[in-house]
């Protein structure tokens, strides 16, 4: 019989951990970083209860994806203990490689890289510590797997790296619109042809997915007051990038100093091994604390703004469909100036303004598909009955504009 380790989960229950090369990654301190990155970010802001991590986010996927592979086994799909191995270390991996406060900094403090890539690198370097064990895995988790329908339970339109976060986000939020029937889309999932399909029967717990991941978007991962303290947080970031470069010192662990003064990454002509090093040495542990500390730095800007951040005072945020004027702009910029006593210069740091957008369900080379009772596919647009299935698949944008409260216009 296997042997296997218990976690005791408060979503699911108790979860198994297979004994062996899985067990073994969950111990490595790659994986343990994981606890110390928040799954939401700055979203404890708004919802206290928020504070669960990617470590929690990757054991939970973990057990979905167990939970898919021996359903699919009844099912009489083929799959074997070393496929199976290594669709649970694909999924465990998925975001190894979430830098500090998830997806708040994943283009501030490592520019111009995408977490994936980096999840990537260090399952490539997990691969050679474990001696080329984990070669499937990655063959998975880049979809060049014979078999595409495991790559797609991994990384797809309807994914378990989907399903736990929905369910989990919304009971640590408590916003109860982002629940969903896991287990109900677990039971209906089949493989057709290599790709994963859904049942016909199953088309209502689709159609409460894609709807409950829509809200939950709006609700939480897109909520005004989120989008106003990760744009401080990357404000801050931004202001000690700069005083770091002007040789100004910042108090800080050398594996974060090491990103501020970096002037190329890995990709870039950077020291690959001194970028892993240092990557693997950072968590959200090292920002806050920073962030902590510079309330009392000299520089007034950075001061000023770990201050308004420690203490929730957070940036007013605007939100429309339509791009802000420049008239608009520019008078927030006059008045802010004014109110603040701030130059040129510093202004831009008490001033964001960007795009959010919401994408429940783009279709285009990932669909959704719907195994008819007579054996034919169907994209879930195409059979549903709710009318708004169509709009879900429009990407909704909208832009924000940010400043301190402190200017009321």
């Amino acid at each position: 019989m296997e042997k296997h380790k218990i976690i005791n989960d408060p979503v699911y229950g108790f979860i198994h951990v297979p004994a062996g090369l899985v067990f073994e990654i969950i111990e490595h301190p790659y994986f343990q970083r994981l606890r110390r990155i928040k799954q939401l970010g700055m979203t404890e802001y708004v919802y206290p209860g928020a504070l669960h991590t990617r470590f929690h986010h990757a054991l939970g996927s973990m057990h979905l994806m167990r939970l898919c592979l021996n359903h699919l086994r009844e099912r009489d799909v083929s799959i074997s203990d070393e496929e199976f191995e290594g669709a649970l270390i694909a999924i465990l991996l998925h975001d190894i490689g979430h830098g500090p406060y998830s997806h708040a900094l994943e283009f501030t403090l490592l520019q111009g890289v995408a977490h994936e890539e980096l999840s990537l690198v260090l399952m490539e370097d997990l691969n050679r510590q474990f001696d080329g064990r984990l070669g499937l895995a990655i063959d998975v988790f880049t979809d060049r797997y014979s078999r595409p329908f495991f790559h797609q339970l991994v990384s797809s339109q309807l994914d378990v790296d989907r399903l736990d976060y929905l369910q989990r986000d919304s009971f640590y939020t408590g916003v109860h619109e982002g629940t969903i029937g896991a287990d109900r889309i677990i039971k209906m999932m089949n493989v057709h042809d290599g790709q994963l399909v859904i049942e016909e029967k199953g088309i209502y717990s689709i159609e409460n997915f894609l709807i409950a991941r829509r809200l939950m978007y709006w609700q939480v991962y897109l909520h005004h007051a989120s989008v106003s303290a990760e744009a401080m947080l990357i404000s801050v970031i931004n202001r000690a990038r700069e005083l770091a470069r002007r040789g100004i010192a910042l108090g800080v662990t050398p594996a974060l100093e090491f990103f501020f003064k970096q002037s190329a990454g890995w990709k870039n002509g950077g020291d690959g091994k001194d970028f892993l090093k240092s990557f693997i040495a950072i968590d959200d542990f090292d920002i806050f604390a920073s962030v902590k500390a510079w309330m009392m730095h000299p520089d007034r800007v950075l001061s000023v703004l770990s201050s308004m951040l420690v203490n929730r005072r957070l940036f007013r945020v605007e939100i429309y469909k339509e791009p802000f004027s420049e008239d608009k702009r520019a008078q927030i910029e006059t008045e802010t100036k004014k109110a603040l006593g701030l130059s040129n210069d510093e202004l831009e740091y008490f001033i964001r303004q960007g795009e959010i957008s919401n994408k429940a369900y783009v279709s285009n080379g990932q669909r959704i598909n719907i195994l008819s009772k007579r054996g034919s596919l169907h994209d879930i647009r195409e059979v549903s009955d709710l009318s708004n299935i169509a709009t879900l698949a429009k990407i909704v944008k909208k832009h924000y504009l940010c400043w301190p409260k402190i200017v009321s216009l």
